[in-house]
This record gives C-alpha cells, sequence and structure tokens, in this order.
C-alpha cells in the first residue's frame, strides 16, 4: 500500500490518468490525497470529478478556492468567469449528488504514516498553514468551516460571505463571518503573510515577488512546525513543486498552465510527474 498526495488537477483528467498509470495506482491498495482544485480552468472538469467521485473510498480529499468557487456557483450566488471550464458539471444530471458530496469534505487533512525513516504526521491543505496557528486553532478552524458548509441551514451564508480580501488577519472581535471568510483564505488562498498571519492576497508571482515586509507562508517559523510534522499543499503553481523546505511539500506544478500533473508519494518522498498533453 502506498498514498500519493497529488497538486492541483483542475479538469487535467487525461494527465490524471496518465499519472496514475505511472505510478501504477491500484485503488483497493493505495491511497491518493488531492490537495484541492480538483477542476477549472483544465479541459474535462466534469469527467475529472466524476472520476475521482467514483473511487472516493481510496482518496483524502481538501477543498481549493476553485472547489469553492465551483460550489458558489452552482447554487447561484457566484456568476462563473470567462476563463472557467465548468459548464459541463453544471448541467449535468448528477450535479445535486457533487455538490453534497463537496459539501462534506474538509479543508484540512491529517494522518499519520509509516515512513522508511519512521512515522510522521502528513497533514494537507490546500494554500498551507499560517504561521500564528497551532494544532489546535487549524484543527479548530477547519472544523468550524467544515461544519458550516456541510449543513444545510448554513452554508448559503457562508458561500456568500467568503469572498474578499478582509479582514486580513485574526483580531479578538472578529465575527463568526468575517472569521469563517478569513480562515478559508488561509487555507484556500494564501501566498504571502507576516508572521503575525497578516495576509496579502493580491500578489501571486514567485517567492521573489514578495510583497514588502511579507514573506511566503513557510518561510517563517510555523507555530504548528514539530520533527515529526510534514505539511503538504498546492495552490501555488509559480513555486514549481520547490519550498526549499524538506518537510514542507508543494504538488502544484502547473499542469493546467502547460506543464506538469506531479504525485508524492509519502512513504519514501519519491516525486512522479507526467507532463501536460496538449
Amino acid at each position: 500500500m502506498a498514498n500519493y498526495a497529488i497538486g492541483d488537477v483542475q479538469g487535467c483528467f487525461n494527465e490524471l490518468l496518465g499519472l496514475l498509470d505511472r505510478i501504477n495506482f491500484d485503488p483497493t491498495e493505495d491511497h491518493l490525497w488531492f490537495v484541492g482544485d480538483l477542476i477549472n480552468r483544465g479541459p474535462e472538469s466534469l469527467r475529472t470529478l466524476e472520476f475521482i467521485y467514483q473511487m472516493k473510498e481510496s482518496c483524502n480529499l481538501v477543498l481549493g478556492n476553485h472547489d469553492m468557487h465551483f460550489l458558489a456557483i452552482a447554487e447561484g450566488l457566484r456568476r462563473p468567469f470567462k476563463n472557467d471550464t465548468l459548464q459541463e458539471l453544471l448541467e449535468s444530471e448528477k450535479l445535486t449528488i457533487y455538490i453534497k458530496w463537496l459539501r462534506c469534505q474538509s479543508l484540512l487533512h491529517y494522518e499519520k504514516i509509516d515512513c522508511e525513516v519512521g512515522t510522521k504526521v502528513y497533514l494537507m491543505t490546500h494554500a498551507g498553514i499560517p504561521p500564528h496557528w497551532s494544532w489546535l486553532d487549524a484543527l479548530e478552524a477547519s472544523q468550524e468551516i467544515k461544519e458550516t458548509l456541510s449543513s444545510d441551514n448554513l452554508h448559503i451564508e457562508y458561500l456568500k460571505n467568503i469572498y474578499g480580501n478582509l479582514p486580513a488577519k485574526s483580531e479578538t472581535n472578529l465575527n463568526r463571518l468575517d472569521r469563517l471568510r478569513l480562515n478559508t483564505n488561509y487555507l484556500t488562498r494564501m501566498r504571502f503573510c507576516k508572521v503575525d498571519g497578516e495576509l496579502e492576497l493580491k500578489i501571486k508571482g514567485t517567492i521573489d515577488d514578495k510583497p514588502k515586509g511579507f514573506k511566503a507562508w513557510f518561510d517563517h517559523p510555523l507555530s504548528i512546525q514539530n520533527e515529526n510534522l510534514h505539511i503538504i499543499f498546492g495552490h501555488w503553481a509559480a513555486l514549481g513543486g520547490k519550498t526549499g523546505i524538506s518537510n514542507i511539500t508543494s504538488v502544484d506544478t502547473g499542469c493546467v498552465w502547460g506543464y506538469k500533473l506531479t504525485a508524492f508519494r509519502l512513504e519514501d518522498s519519491r516525486v512522479f510527474s507526467y507532463d501536460r498533453i496538449n
């Protein structure tokens, strides 16, 4: 049995099939960890989601910003963007099933894995973990979002109010919706921040493009970090899969932008990639 973390698929269905063939994936033995952004921008959002849903018992996944964008559109709360590739999915006869399934997913997943070098705790989110969060902070934030998004009574209010760049950091007097928006931004949109968690969400380039006073979130000392913890994330294709930190791994290698789809095997840290087909 092996566990593979796979970067942002974003509807690149044929590349996903090619990558799974390359790693000899066996759904009866192996597990896939998807870091979010399963759909959108690539050509096959519907086929990608159908395929992952069919083997969902062999998958761990967290939601990314494109998955949240899809849910908001599907609920009539947001208009599609020009470059979205969601229409076929939105017209699917199984749309309600996929919406309900995605709404029940988390923004954070963690698990102990027996590796060649001993047992590690792997923690996966789409964008990362802000430097000021403890384990308890991360778990409480992700649990509150999951409970709200999966609630038939609360998810509409949540999806209607998660968009925006403010508040930019944690404050003791934040109301519930502001807290949910900020924590959603941490887990699905974050790239640059300050050590206290203040976000800068407008810049989307490489590490060298960091705004004055800000760093990549993983370049700060992380309150959550310990020697047995390994963080996996996606979202930031401009990194090219490189963080320069051995226990923080980026698996978004920009397949939808013409580069590669990547899988990272948790047991031995081996990396497998499959080139964008066209």
